[in-house]
């Protein structure tokens, strides 16, 4: 009898591909095994909620503040509960960075890091000089004062630029019960993204990551060589995926630690509490996660993987023009959002906020008052 599992992750090849690959190959060993993977776009991989996919896939690809909904609603298995301890062991001593912590809520593994991500800082080789790059926020600052800078800033990724700044600085959110921010801490980093913001186009207002990525690899750019802030994707740093390659890079300091900071990324696998296949969808789980996976097929597919022994790999540095070796003191210094159940509701309302706030070129307090008045109410 062939067995049918359902997967759902999101629409990028870097998040499509290396799903279906490893698929194909588990059913190389797994005859009477299928996989099939389907795609929700960038957007809906952030918001949808989780009970939902729950109901419909055996398999999800998630990001790790859904963890908090994950325990309260009971939708996903307990990878700690399923006797692969040993493997769970190795895995976490493979992490890139906090990667695969940041699934572990409530004393349990929820999911395992396959994708490893944090923001990080990109440019293009052909329109900037490596001697050039900013290490500090005033660097940034001064560059962008050039016209040659690009920041994806709609309101998921201006929220993310908010944590990563403020938690970079030594002051990140949340570390204070009974408010997000201290006004102080606040104010610094509002007016230091407003000091570049206000350099960078309009249209970076609305535009995602890869948007931006796009755009600065395109043919037709021959002003914008660099991004301060962004979710690393080593698609552009590998040969023929754009027009023009891509390099990244760590992350310019705002405080006097130097690239920490960064606000996580990456996915991880889950199991669907509903699986009827539990026992096999756990099995996949585990082999697309451990490092043999990572470091061959998984990033061969346009992967970025989460296990640190692919990080280290000749191979996979190669292919990706050192995506990894570059920013892998950025992703070891990384900083995990909160993963309580309100968390994704506060990132979807002050994102919004600190966006109409470039916007606009708002008042600093108000924005401040505002966005702490959202954390009280989630």
């Amino acid at each position: 009898m062939t067995t049918h599992l359902r997967g759902i992750t999101w629409d990028h090849s870097r998040g499509y591909d290396p799903m279906v690959a490893t698929a194909m190959a588990y059913t190389e060993t797994h005859p009477d095994v299928h996989i099939h993977w389907e795609k929700r776009s960038l957007q809906a991989f952030a918001d949808h909620p989780l009970d939902d996919l729950a109901t419909r896939y055996d398999l999800i690809v998630i990001d790790h503040p859904h963890v908090g909904s994950a325990a309260m609603g009971g939708y996903l298995v307990a990878l700690d509960e399923c006797e692969r301890n040993p493997d769970l062991m190795i895995l976490g001593e493979q992490s890139v960075g906090s990667s695969h912590q940041s699934y572990h809520y409530a004393n349990h593994q929820w999911a395992l890091a396959i994708d490893a991500a944090a923001q990080v800082a990109v440019y293009r080789p052909d329109l900037i000089d490596v001697r050039e790059l900013p290490v500090t926020w005033d660097q940034v600052i001064a560059l962008a004062s050039t016209g040659r800078v690009l920041w994806p800033l709609k309101p998921v990724d201006a929220i993310s630029s908010f944590n990563t700044l403020a938690a970079n600085r030594g002051t990140p959110i949340a570390s204070q019960h009974d408010q997000v921010i201290d006004k102080e801490s606040g104010r610094t980093v509002l007016e230091a993204m407003c000091s570049v913001a206000q350099h960078v186009p309009r249209e970076c207002m609305s535009m995602n990551p890869p948007q931006v990525l796009d755009w600065m690899s395109s043919d037709n750019n021959e002003q914008y060589a660099y991004c301060p802030l962004l979710y690393g994707y080593t698609n552009y740093a590998r040969n023929g995926y754009a027009d023009r390659l891509l390099r990244f890079t760590d992350i310019s300091a705002l405080g006097e630690f130097g690239p920490v900071g960064s606000q996580l990324g990456g996915t991880g696998i889950a199991v669907s509490s509903k699986c009827q296949y539990r026992d096999i969808a756990v099995d996949y789980s585990f082999w697309i996660a451990g490092a043999e996976c990572q470091h061959t097929i998984f990033t061969e597919a346009s992967g970025q993987p989460g296990n640190a022994v692919a990080w280290e790999d000749n191979r996979c540095n190669t292919t990706t023009h050192d995506f990894f070796r570059d920013t892998r003191t950025t992703l070891e210094g990384s900083w995990i959002r909160p993963t309580n159940n309100g968390y994704l509701d506060y990132q979807d309302r002050a994102g919004d906020r600190i966006n109409r706030f470039l916007i606009e070129d708002g008042d600093i307090d108000e924005t401040l008052v505002d966005l702490n008045t959202i954390w009280s109410d989630t």
